[in-house]
């Protein structure tokens, strides 16, 4: 099964949002920040989340110096609230041993039995 990124982008926007609007408690990011949109990559290995804030150009800039800092800490929220599961998928590695398999087999080498785990 293969997750869609705009899934989780837009997952990722919503729990982005509530996270910063009730967890966060840093006085330099006003209540005026809206999380706009999340970017995701194909892999899921990096998001981009774009925010709106309302205030002075000094505000923003010390909202967004503010956000930064807090980077961390959204991450670590959003890992239980995503809901996403890692499973070693070992495919890789069987394949490796298939080929290999068939290649002694080719050369007129002896193949080993191999215990199941």
């Amino acid at each position: 099964m293969r997750i869609r990124p705009e899934k989780v982008a837009h997952l990722m926007r919503r729990e982005v949002a509530e996270i910063l609007q009730q967890k966060l408690r840093d006085p330099r990011v006003s209540a005026m920040v809206s999380v706009t949109d999340v970017e995701v990559t194909h892999d899921l290995s990096f998001a981009r989340v774009f925010v709106s804030i309302m205030g002075s150009p000094e505000e923003r800039g010390a909202t967004m110096q503010a956000l930064g800092h807090a980077a961390g800490f959204v991450r670590h929220e959003l890992g239980p609230r995503l809901g996403l599961r890692f499973v070693h998928d070992d495919s890789l590695e069987r394949g490796a041993r298939v080929e290999d398999l068939l290649k002694r087999l080719h050369d007129g080498r002896p193949v080993e039995d191999e215990e199941p785990e």
